[in-house]
Parts: C-alpha cells; structure tokens; sequence
C-alpha cells in the first residue's frame, strides 16, 4: 500500500509514477473522494469537540446547582449528529482504503522503462548453452521414460498436474534438500515451516488480495481459508504488526512448500508439460531489512538464486524487469531466465524483488529505529530460490544424453543415492 500522506500531498505526483507502469490512476475521481474524507472528519471532530465541551458544562453546571437540562438535550443532539458523520465517513474511508488497495507500488528510478517483457534488459549471463550433436528433446519427451506420467495426474486431477515416480521424484526431493542446504548453511537464511492455508488478511497484507483473487484457490466451507500461491505469503507474514528490534534486523527466512495458482491468465499457455502447472512446488526466500539496506539486500538474494543455477550448471541469464513487467507489490524485480534447449530460448526460473515498504504498510511491520527512537516501517524483499519443476525441467533438457538418458549435475549426486543417471 501506498502511503496515504504521500496521496494526500502529491496526487498528481503519484499518477505520474503509477503512470510508468500503464496504470491510469484517475486523479479527479480520488480527489474528490478525498476532499469528502477531510470535510467529514473536520466536521466530526468539530462536534467531537461540542460534545466534551457541553459534557464539561454539564458536569460544572451540576456543581453549581444549576438546571442543566438544556445541556442534556444539546448534548443528545450533538451525539446523535456525530453518529450521523461518523457512519458517513466510515463509507468514504472503506471507499478510499479500496482505492489504495488496488493502487500498485511506487518503481525505483532504476527500473527500465517500457510497456512488456520485450523491453526488459539483460544485466548479465551465465554459461553458455549446450551445442548437441542430436536434435535435444524437451522434457516431456524425456521423463515420460522415466516415471513423468501426465495421463495418470489427468485422470485424478486434471490439466496442469504432473505425477512422477522412481528417481525423478528422487530428483524432486534432491533439488528441495539441496537448496534448503545451500541457503542455510551457505547462505544464512533460517528455515520455516510454515501454513499452506492463509486467511484472506495473509494475501491481502502481501498484494495478492483483492487484485489477484482469481489466481487463487479458495477452499470452501465458512474458515475463509487460501491455498497458498507462494510462500512468500506466510513468510511476510510473520512480522506482521510486529515491532522488531534493531539488532533482530535483517530477517532473512527460506521454506519449501507447495503453491497453487489458478493460471486465469495463462489460457493456452504452457499447456504441455511441467513450466505452467497449477501445483508446484519452490523453495522460496525472503528477507526482512532496514529501509536503508534494502537495494543491496536485493542483490544478494539475486545473487543467493544465482548460485542454485551456477552450482546445477545450467546456463542463465539476469533480467531487470522494464516498468510495466514489475509485479504488483515491487519496487524493482529481476528476473532468472534459465535456457531450455528445446525452445532454445531462456524461461523464467526465479524473480527476485524488492518491496519497499509497500507490503509493510499492508501488514504493519515495523522496526523501532534507532535514530528517531519510533517505530517506522521495515523493507520486505522475496526471490524464489528456486523454483523446483522448472529446475528438474531445466537439468533433463540440459544434462540429455543422445540414448535418452539425463546425466545428474555433480552437486546432486550426495541426494542421489548413488544414481549418476536417469533413465
């Protein structure tokens, strides 16, 4: 959420900001809707102020002997006329608390701009693709071999499902175990295990409510219960309307779960193998930091989902996202694209972004700073690190032998019960 002061004080500012993304906030429409809020809450704390006035007069008037009856009657109209208000201006602040909730945040001067992917730019690569001595085959083609059975997800779930078996879903396990390993021990980070079913306040305090309600899975009956996306929600979360200390700072969190998304979007996309799915599963990190350390945190935990890449020797690339690419809640997002021979081209494996303040304002988590002694808001910051089907995707198209096998990268073989190949 954006701050409400800076709204107050620079609307026109704000469009302009917004307007980077292609976000069209219409300034006239939240003016007049704010100018309503500062009418109704001048008039409410005017007769705010009537009222203790006339219940003093009241209290002295008894004191004195005096016939307070009057006073009585005027403070029972003046009461029942702040009630009136007050009713008026809670609607016009659910009204305005609606509107701020489906502004997006503020970008960082850095980022790029233009309207869609195409104009992201590339920061840096990291290896270099695989010349094949045979035509590679995509993923699908390799682990139907192997124990990737589709049918058998369709006939109990549907579209978009995969079941694995044998040592694929070995590989699975081993590519969660590795990367738990390698940011904790390696990295820093302290393992979570956290809720799979949110409360709407959860998304809400994270941006994905109510902007995105149709990319998720609601779990009926009367709990108000959601299936996860990422976990990135209950990670956030965990400093919500808390006040850290300064010496608890930075926080820095990483958990494997499941995330369920619906793809409402995605029609027709990635409708053949593991890259789109509406299960999969992550390990995802999040960092917790002062206001002032929060740009260079985003470099180490891009950095931090880097070395996954590096150490499984699969070829990628960084991309810093143009202005109308950035995700709803961040400031500035990277992007991890790993290659994939058989599109020949690279996917996206893992964004890293920086929230600013934005998911802070939601949640109100706040950190007491030791300059101003007061509490003010934390930075929040996530990256997958990473994603794990497209991992597993990513190391059969990469590691294919021309029999049809997949070599394992070296730094999985501890994981692999001494299997060196999948076949």
């Amino acid at each position: 959420m954006l701050d409400p002061k800076l709204l107050r004080s620079d609307l026109p500012g704000v469009a302009a900001e917004l307007g980077r993304r292609g976000f069209a906030l219409d300034v006239a429409s939240f003016a007049a809707i704010e100018e309503q809020r500062k009418a109704l809450q001048i008039e409410a704390d005017g007769l705010r102020a009537q009222r203790n006035a006339n219940a003093k007069a009241v209290g002295q008037g008894k004191s004195k002997g005096q016939d307070v009856a009057p006073l009585l009657v005027l403070g029972e109209s003046l009461g029942m006329r702040l009630q009136g208000v007050e009713k008026q201006l809670d609607v016009i602040q659910a009204e305005l608390a609606s509107l701020q909730l489906g502004l997006p945040n503020i970008l960082h001067a850095s980022v790029p701009a233009g309207r869609d992917e195409s104009a992201n730019v590339e920061i840096r690569r990291w290896g270099i693709p695989r010349e094949f001595q045979f035509e590679p085959k995509d993923h699908v083609a390799l682990g139907e071999r192997m124990g990737m059975d589709f049918e058998a997800a369709g006939r109990i779930s549907g579209a978009r499902f995969v079941v694995m078996t044998g040592n694929l879903a070995r590989l699975h396990r081993a590519l969660v175990q590795f990367m738990l390993d390698l940011h904790v021990r390696q990295h820093a980070y302290r393992e979570a295990y956290v809720p799979y079913l949110v409360h709407a306040a959860a998304l809400i305090g994270t941006g994905q409510l109510p902007k995105f309600e149709q990319d998720l899975f609601a779990v009926r009956g009367d709990a108000g219960f959601f299936l996860i996306p990422t976990a990135e929600v209950p990670l956030t979360n965990l400093v919500r309307e808390q006040i850290l200390a300064p010496e608890a700072l930075p926080l820095k969190y990483v958990a494997h779960t499941p995330c369920f998304r619906s793809e409402a979007g995605a029609a027709g996309k990635d409708t053949r193998g593991m890259i789109r799915q509406h299960q999969f599963e992550k390990v995802e990190l999040v960092q917790i930091v002062r206001p002032e350390d929060s740009y260079a945190a985003l470099e180490d935990l891009t950095s931090h989902a880097e070395a996954v890449l590096q150490l499984l020797e699969l070829p990628y690339r960084v991309m810093s996202l143009c202005a109308g690419d950035v995700g709803f809640s961040s400031a500035k997002t990277y992007d991890l694209e790993v290659w994939l021979p058989s599109q020949r081209r690279y996917r996206e494996i893992s964004s890293c972004s920086n929230c600013e303040a934005f998911q802070a304002r939601r949640l109100q988590a706040r950190w007491r700073s030791p300059s101003s002694g007061k509490p003010e808001l934390v930075h929040t910051l996530n990256g997958s690190g990473v994603a794990i089907g497209r991992a597993l995707v990513a190391i059969l198209e990469n590691f294919q032998q021309a029999d049809g096998s997949v070599a394992l990268p070296s730094v999985l073989l501890p994981y692999m019960g001494g299997a060196t190949l999948l076949q």
